[in-house]
């Protein structure tokens, strides 16, 4: 991504800021594309994925969304599942680019999937057995060699164009899956 001239000091050298910003944005493009991703994989539609930044209610910052629409394209075994992995999966995909997980980044999704995984009741080492394994699951069906490329597109995409709809995911992801 190009930087601006703005963005670079007098010795012609990006500043620390705009390159943290400039690694930040790139960071939420693969967190938003994990989960566009993942959800046409599990068979969920996909509303759209942005990376605009927005203030919640809460007065945090949201630096990017994936919604869902209502519904699904194909039946689950798992709903329950589903939706665990698909929040897991913005995770393991931004540590693709990162190299670590950002459980900081992630905190939104990683209360999500505890609220889901205290439906499935059991003690908390159960709970935390079914986290690592949900973890491991998601890491498996995004480093498919589609899935995995499929990211890559949808991140770059979001990079470009800020906010994708559902049907550019699926797009992408076909195309991806037709090579």
């Amino acid at each position: 991504m190009p930087l601006t001239e703005n963005e670079v000091q007098p010795d012609g050298e990006p500043d620390a800021q705009s390159t943290a910003k400039t690694q930040q944005r790139i960071a939420t493009a693969y967190h938003e594309a994990g989960h566009a991703v993942m959800a046409v994989v599990l068979g969920r539609s996909v509303q759209k994925a942005t990376i605009a930044p927005a203030q919640l209610q809460s007065g945090a910052t949201r630096l990017g969304v994936c919604e869902m629409k209502k519904g699904r394209e194909r039946a689950s075994k798992d709903v329950l599942e589903d939706d665990i992995l698909i929040l897991l999966a913005g995770m393991v995909a931004e540590a693709k680019f990162t190299g670590q997980y950002c459980q900081r980044g992630a905190a939104q999704d990683l209360r999500g999937v505890n609220r889901l995984l205290q439906q499935r009741g059991g003690s908390e080492r159960q709970l935390q057995r079914l986290h690592r394994r949900m973890l491991d699951k998601a890491e498996y069906l995004l480093s498919d060699a589609t899935n995995s490329a499929a990211v890559d597109r949808v991140a770059k995409e979001l990079l470009e164009r800020t906010t994708i709809s559902g049907r550019s995911v699926r797009y992408l992801f076909d195309q991806q899956a037709s090579k």
